[in-house]
């Protein structure tokens, strides 16, 4: 039984567990397969990729502490987290994956991350 690339329809040569013609062929197919079919989509993943990467920037050491100015001259989006965690003591935490945020007085706040 002969096998075909699923992205290009050529002949497949090689191990019988492959499953495309060429590294180009199965790039193409998994872009084309994994993109967000909604700009909707795509700008929220934008957006908390963004605020993940800034809470990652002001927290190397996995606690630290920063200004609300800070974040936002950072161009942090207070609007895209994605989880909210709420300690015994009712302390609210907010996440970005696993960074997180806890708001203090005068404006700062605790960074942290999830172990």
């Amino acid at each position: 039984m002969e096998k075909k690339c699923p992205e290009c329809g050529d002949k497949i040569v090689g191990r019988i567990d492959k499953k495309f013609c060429s590294d180009g062929c199965r790039n193409i197919y998994n872009n084309r397969i994994n993109k967000d079919s909604k700009n909707l989509i795509r700008n929220v993943n934008n957006r908390l990729r963004k605020n993940w990467r800034i809470l990652e920037e002001l927290n190397p050491q996995r606690k630290s502490k920063t200004s609300r100015a800070r974040l936002i001259e950072k161009g942090f989006d207070f609007n895209y987290i994605t989880s909210i965690y709420t300690t015994k003591a009712g302390t609210i935490y907010y996440f970005v994956y696993d960074q997180g945020y806890l708001p203090l007085e005068n404006d700062y706040y605790a960074l942290v991350k999830r172990a």
